[in-house]
């Protein structure tokens, strides 16, 4: 397992990778196993992504329990158990997706291929009122930036005041935010 590093020089995406190959030719992996974790700075999990290119079967087509074991770990200790119930069906290597609380799952079969399947887990804001709260929230909004940009003011513009000051000052009204 790789640490747990940031993605790339100016991203706030962190993320850890492990690769296991099995068997290759000259070319490429015949069999291996490929998991992504991205997440952010403090270790919140955002995704994880596997790749299973030939994995071993027993004799009745199912998964290896070694292989399988990997997907147990991250729906069971990652605590998101809502997706216990997929399991069955990656270990019969059907696919699978699945949505519940705003997380996803996807177990496929990779387009194309009859013998690698492509896997993710992860957090989804699907719904205007998941949308809109992870858009207020954002640390883009709400963290000051060092340097934030100057605003030309025209002659012609009011100049908001906090200190009450004026005749006509409402402090209810909005400009009496600032």
């Amino acid at each position: 397992m790789s640490e747990w590093k940031a993605a790339s020089m100016r991203n706030r995406s962190y993320e850890c990778y492990f690769q296991r190959i099995y068997e290759r030719d000259e070319i490429r992996p015949l069999s291996s196993t490929f998991v992504k974790v991205r997440g952010n700075e403090t270790g919140d999990i955002l995704e994880i992504r596997a790749k299973i290119i030939g994995p071993k079967t027993d004799a009745e087509g199912r998964l290896d329990p070694a292989v399988l074991r990997i997907f147990e770990i991250i729906v069971k200790q990652a605590c998101w158990r809502d997706f216990e119930d997929t399991l069955a069906s990656i270990q019969n290597l059907r696919d699978v997706e699945s949505e519940r609380f705003g997380a996803y799952l996807s177990f496929t079969r990779e387009a194309g291929s009859e013998n690698n399947f492509n896997f993710a887990l992860g957090l989804k804001a699907t719904s205007d009122p998941q949308m809109r709260t992870r858009t207020y929230f954002s640390t883009d909004r709400w963290l000051a930036a060092a340097n934030p940009p100057m605003v030309p003011r025209t002659s012609d513009q009011p100049i908001a005041r906090n200190d009450g000051a004026g005749s006509s000052h409402d402090p209810r009204s909005s400009l009496a935010c600032g």
